[in-house]
């Protein structure tokens, strides 16, 4: 069980110290209180990104709570340990980063290509092909747009589209038979299926 400062309880380094060795929650809490902001922002500056900047800082507030045994006020201050713990540990995320960069970057002379490869026309008939569609769909009246809708993006049965809003299971049957005949008519019209 830890235990805690007292409120009138002396608020310099080496009394945070003393209470981080007795396990005390409150020391790192005045700890933490008193340097969080210097050391995320001595993250920030090396690593430039806030979630890893406070990744860091919490990974040298943790190592210095399970090591604080250790920690020896004569030796230096707990803004120094701390600073320079974060300091050290940004840098070994930026390298550890670089090294995953280069590995990622790095192409054997050798390699062949695999796959189809990026088709910008394909990408863009696609696109063209999702706006017809669209359009087809927004045609609806909105009782088969919805049981199109339903089926097709959501996927649901025609049974569970039925119990769904509450109607006849022949109803939501009649309703896509009469939406699909509809968007292939205008699909075909507009020379995006050939039956031929």
């Amino acid at each position: 069980m830890a235990i805690r400062l007292r409120e009138d309880a002396d608020d310099s380094d080496g009394a945070i110290a003393e209470a981080l060795q007795r396990g005390d929650v409150a020391g790192l809490e005045r700890l933490y209180d008193r340097y969080g902001t210097l050391a995320y922002s001595v993250a920030m500056r090396v690593l430039g990104d806030h979630g890893r900047s406070e990744d860091v800082v919490q990974e040298c507030f943790l190592k210095l709570w399970n090591s604080s045994s250790r920690f020896d006020i004569n030796r230096g201050s707990l803004r120094t340990w701390l600073i320079t713990a974060v300091r050290n540990r940004s840098i070994d995320h930026l390298r550890g980063r670089a090294a995953h960069e280069r590995r990622e970057r790095e192409i054997p002379f050798d390699a062949e290509a695999a796959g189809e490869g990026s088709n910008p026309w394909r990408e863009v008939v696609q696109g063209m092909e999702r706006e017809l569609i669209q359009e087809a769909l927004e045609r609806l009246p909105q009782e088969q747009r919805q049981a199109v809708e339903l089926a097709f993006y959501h996927g649901y049965t025609q049974k569970e589209i039925a119990e769904s809003v509450n109607v006849p299971l022949s109803t939501i049957k009649g309703r896509m038979r009469l939406a699909l005949e509809k968007l292939h008519s205008y699909l075909q019209g507009r020379g995006l299926i050939d039956d031929a």
